[in-house]
């Protein structure tokens, strides 16, 4: 696997040289007439015949014969534009367009649902996006941290879930998969998401889709998948740096303090898009040094990050590149507390989890789009991870990933879309804590979409899986996905759709066997993947009163699981032992059986953009119905699934006057009515985690957390904010025996020049 895999990353690095002395080149940006936004996926076409689409940032680039030439330019919800221009042989000539709307109140342009740009509201599921302004706004260090304030999505100690599709595990395992750029980003080992790792800085765009989307992701798009778009460079080079300095203050309860001095956060990042000659460029570094405010704490990363194109000028559409994204860490994270009152926020030496390592991937690909609609991408990756534990080395891991894709889009008769593939993860993982394995997941698969008139669209896909593990082979059977979206007026959408997933388990939860402090945690090779599906019905209205425009969402869904996961805690005797004891006790990954959650979500997105003011506000409120099957309606214990939250409410709002801006996030999630049942009980409960049954007892109630900024752009190319995170000084908590920071505030500049 390693030489096909060499040679596939040779092969791709090798382009041919062309030539040609009566061709020229005519190059430039499709934006909005109104503000000047970047329209991508934009038709450019050449003559009535041939022609391109415009990049992520706007741009187009196409070569021509000297002569004259007619370029129309078309995009979905604006007025068509068209133009001549006289190209002489080696000229490039800049033609830029300026499209006018048609008044459409929603023109954000996504690509995760079905791998192809389409307007937001003519998707079949729920998706939100996010903009790499919000992560500025609220001085994020990490994604995680704006996801956690995203409508209908939590993430508990790292670990993702989406509409109550994940709760706790331990660090093992993730129903729901990031994508980075394409392709999948999770450890090869545990199954987890590196959230620190992935780049910030140099991200156009993320987006959620909310729901079973494996028969495109595979394996872990169970629950969703997050996907990472990294910006493309437009023509102008366009460089920014972000640095900021800030502390935790003091908490509420003052027994909580155990710091002689103030536990300082700092951070700097970098990045750089421009283009020279034929070349894409895009950069990226970041730095952060956390002291945390947690005893034995703290995070210390180094992330740096080059994506290279080159784009063939005399084949319209052809391209090959590599990116590349690296990372240095020197970490310590807390997982439990020495007890609820003045131990709340120490942890015993003995249980803190302290590493170095790094974490790299290089990602070689090729692509060629056609002027008749057709399109062949193929994307590799090599993703490394090591960590190493010097007071601990029998916990020391590493694996490597290695992953090919081949995606073929055509479209056919101009109302069809077929989008096809062959994807591939080869695996190895090298560990003390849980042994050598080698896992290989093969697939292929395949979905059309197609549009019946102006106001109808469908899809329906399948994919067909194959995984093996050391030499146990499991075979997926096909899953499939379906849905449509209907244009009942000019700005209201009914939607629907159903799909199915699967996730195989994690080499962490097949083979750990390791404690931590008093908590056992045991292996369970025996575990089998687990499957489900999701439906939903939702109606997107939009509106548009004078300069305001946005749209409301509501969705009605259910997912049910089969065969779930989930950590749990018992007596595991091995065979060979009979007289049971302490040391048998703790949490074993096992196959719970049946669960079904059922909600709704109401979501919301609204702005005004005129010449001196600009507002937006998204938010919204889900709720939701999460359903353990095993446990009886009529039994007293109650059926809630576990680490879960019935209500959450989520919202962002920026105002900008002139050079002042302002905003405000808030986050409310009610009560987590069911834990795991030792954490609960004070005769055991206490010896795990001291103090958290009578803690909880007293803190039944859901919180409210607000996040508040304030700006003043200094000049053109500067602006300086003031953000403090948890305003109140709210003391809650997260899982069990994980209260959140109180309140910190930070001092952020911005340059972008």
């Amino acid at each position: 696997m390693k030489i096909i895999f060499s040679i596939l990353i040779g092969f791709l690095l090798m382009f041919p040289f062309l030539y040609a002395q009566d061709m020229g080149y005519i190059i430039g940006m499709v934006t909005d007439s109104t503000n000047n936004i970047p329209l991508p996926g934009a038709a450019i076409i050449l003559e009535t015949h041939s022609g391109t689409t415009t990049g992520p940032s706007g741009e187009y680039i196409l070569s021509v014969r000297a002569g004259w030439h007619l370029l129309n330019v078309r995009y979905v919800g604006y007025q068509s534009k068209s133009g001549k221009v006289l190209v002489s042989a080696g000229d490039t000539i800049t033609v830029n367009f300026k499209l006018v709307s048609k008044r459409e109140v929603l023109n954000e342009v996504v690509v995760s649902a079905e791998k192809f740009s389409q307007k937001l509201s003519d998707v079949n599921v729920s998706m939100s996006v996010l903009k790499p302004r919000e992560m500025e706004f609220q001085n994020a260090v990490s994604l995680d941290e704006i996801l956690n304030k995203t409508s209908g999505f939590d993430i508990l100690d790292g670990q993702p879930g989406i509409r109550g599709g994940g709760g706790f595990s331990y660090g093992a395992g993730s129903r729901v998969l990031v994508v980075l750029d394409g392709l999948p980003l999770i450890s090869g080992d545990a199954g987890d998401v590196k959230w620190d790792y992935l780049p910030l800085e140099t991200l156009s765009q993320v987006e959620i889709i909310k729901g079973a989307s494996s028969v495109l992701y595979g394996s872990s798009a169970l629950n969703g998948v997050v996907n990472l778009r990294t910006i493309e460079p437009g023509l102008k080079p366009v460089s920014q740096t972000r640095a900021f300095t800030g502390l935790y203050l003091s908490p509420r309860r003052k027994e909580l303090i155990w710091w002689d001095t103030p536990r300082w956060i700092h951070g700097v990042s970098f990045s750089h898009t421009g283009k020279i000659g034929n070349l894409d460029l895009v950069g990226g570094l970041n730095l952060i040094h956390d002291k945390g405010y947690r005893k034995f704490e703290y995070k210390k990363n180094a992330r740096m990050n080059l994506n290279l194109r080159y784009r063939l000028r005399k084949i319209n559409g052809l391209s090959f590149g590599v990116n590349t994204n690296g990372m240095i860490l020197d970490k310590s994270s807390f997982f439990l507390w020495e007890n609820a009152d003045s131990g709340a926020y120490r942890q015993n030496l003995a249980g803190a989890s302290s590493y170095t390592g790094y974490r790299v991937n290089i990602d070689p690909y090729i692509q060629y789009h056609s002027s008749e609609g057709g399109a062949h991408v193929l994307k590799t990756r090599w993703f490394s991870v090591a960590n190493n534990m010097p007071g601990n080395p029998d916990k020391n891991n590493h694996f490597d990933l290695f992953m090919c894709e081949y995606r073929y889009q055509r479209d056919i008769f101009k109302q069809l879309r077929i989008t096809a593939g062959v994807f591939e993860n080869y695996g190895i993982v090298r560990s003390r804590l849980y042994g050598e394995h080698l896992r290989n997941e093969a697939a292929l698969y395949a979905q059309l979409h197609g549009t019946l008139g102006a106001t109808l669209n469908f899809t329906i896909g399948s994919r067909w899986e194959t995984y093996w593990l050391d030499k146990q082979t499991q075979t997926s059977v096909p899953v499939f996905r379906t849905g449509i979206n209907y244009r009942l007026f000019p700005h209201t959408n009914i939607r629907l759709s159903a799909g199915q997933g699967y996730r195989y388990p994690s080499v962490a939860e097949k083979f750990t066997a390791t404690s931590i402090g008093a908590l056992n945690v045991f292996p369970n090779p025996a575990l089998l993947p687990e499957k489900g599906w999701s439906a939903e019905v939702g109606l997107m209205q939009g509106f548009r009163l004078g300069s305001w425009k946005g749209y409301l969402d509501l969705a009605l869904f259910r997912n049910d699981y089969t065969d779930m996961i989930e950590f749990t805690f018992g007596l595991y005797l091995p065979d060979t032992v009979q007289v049971p004891s302490w040391k048998y006790v703790g949490f074993k990954a096992i196959n719970v059986g049946r669960a079904r959650i059922t909600g709704s979500e109401i979501t919301a997105h609204i702005e005004k953009n005129t010449g001196k003011l600009h507002f937006l506000f998204q938010g919204g409120y889900t709720w939701l119905n999460p359903v353990d099957l095993n446990i009886s309606v009529n039994d007293s214990v109650d059926n809630i699934l576990k680490y879960r939250y019935r209500h959450g409410i989520k919202g962002n709002a920026d105002v900008q006057w002139k050079g002042v801006s302002a905003g405000v996030t808030f986050v409310y999630r009610s009560f987590m009515e069911r834990v795991d049942s030792v954490f609960t009980d004070p005769a055991i409960g206490n010896l795990i985690l001291p103090g958290y049954p009578e803690y909880r007892q007293e803190h039944h109630h859901g919180n409210w957390v607000f996040d508040v900024r304030a700006g003043y752009q200094i000049a053109a190319f500067v602006k300086m904010s003031l953000i403090c995170k948890n305003l109140f000084n709210r003391e809650y908590m997260g899982r069990p025996g994980d209260i959140r920071p109180n309140r910190s505030v930070a001092l952020q500049l911005l340059f972008r020049w």
